[in-house]
């Protein structure tokens, strides 16, 4: 049983650290990526797989498989549950929404000790399953997420499949805030009050971004909480990068009704050079000369500290 105390905070700080850092080394390695996603989600992720989701134990890291093709006639579905509760009953599931964040997911699994390291070498590769943009056969993903907004419907419907089998899981699912934009999403919010789901768990990663620039003046979401609340929805916002505040809030009396945390969190944390690229933030690119080579110096400097 994990006990959620300061000496588990700081084992959650130092894991989101390195998944920080694995991720920038990927968006050096492949000239671009979503780094962003790992400086506002690393301390929420890694919480989350530190006990506050309850998953079996893996004996060992998993390797990835290769794509095995589309579902057909002596193919079955191919997913990524394996890598969390592997669908045994009286789990936790875990549904990521914004699959841009599947490289946040994987370097999270790694420093969990659920998924080999060895995998990252196949990312992006073609017949690769460790994609860029994860998918249902991607390393802990059981669904794929699609548009945004979608992952909602689907952790909905999952929830409602658990309680109909009288199974005690609960599943929980990682939204970004941008897709909270979508009308998909409320419509799924409502279907799942009206069906009183307290099984089903929404944790937001408010940086306040999205593919476009900042999230206000393409379409305002706030006040959220109160939004989350007049849809049905218990709701708690906290600042989310303390991952003691995340497991209060987990704590929160819900029966009844889904359980929303808000997560304020900052998409420069600990790597505050990217503010020079405000207000685009959603990938990072190496558009200017000599920009990537400042990165890689920068993420050289990080991991010699890191190493000391």
């Amino acid at each position: 049983m994990c006990t959620f105390d300061q000496a588990w905070a700081e084992k959650v700080d130092r894991a989101a650290e390195k998944i920080r850092l694995m991720v920038f080394q990927h968006t050096i390695e492949q000239r671009g990526g979503y780094l962003t996603q790992a400086c506002s989600a690393g301390q929420i992720l890694a919480a989350l797989y530190q006990g506050l989701m309850h998953l079996p134990e893996m004996e060992t890291p998993r390797l990835p498989e290769g794509w095995h093709g589309v579902p057909g006639p002596g193919r079955p579905a191919q997913t990524g549950i394996g890598f969390n509760s592997g669908g045994l009953p009286g789990y936790d599931r875990f549904v990521l929404s914004p699959a841009q964040y599947a490289l946040v997911l994987y370097a999270v699994l790694i420093e969990t000790g659920r998924m080999d390291k060895a995998g990252m070498q196949a990312y992006n590769a073609d017949g690769s399953s460790v994609e860029m943009i994860g998918a249902e056969h991607s390393p802990g993903m059981e669904v794929t997420t699609g548009s945004l907004g979608q992952g909602i419907s689907q952790a909905s419907g999952i929830a409602m499949g658990l309680r109909l089998k009288g199974d005690t899981g609960r599943v929980f699912v990682f939204l970004s805030d941008g897709e909270c934009q979508s009308g998909e999403f409320w419509e799924a919010l409502q279907a799942a009050s009206f069906h009183k789901q307290d099984n089903l768990i929404l944790v937001v990663d408010r940086n306040g971004c999205q593919c476009d620039g900042v999230m206000e003046p393409v379409m305002n979401i706030e006040p959220f909480d109160e939004r989350f609340r007049s849809f049905g929805c218990a709701c708690v916002r906290i600042p989310g990068h303390e991952p003691l505040k995340l497991a209060q809030a987990l704590a929160t009396p819900h029966e009844g009704k889904p359980l929303a945390v808000i997560c304020d969190t900052d998409p420069c944390y600990k790597l505050e050079f990217l503010r020079e690229r405000y207000p685009k933030f959603h990938y990072i690119r190496f558009t200017e000369p000599g920009q990537w080579e400042d990165y890689r110096d920068r993420y050289e400097q990080m991991a010699k500290e890191a190493r000391q």
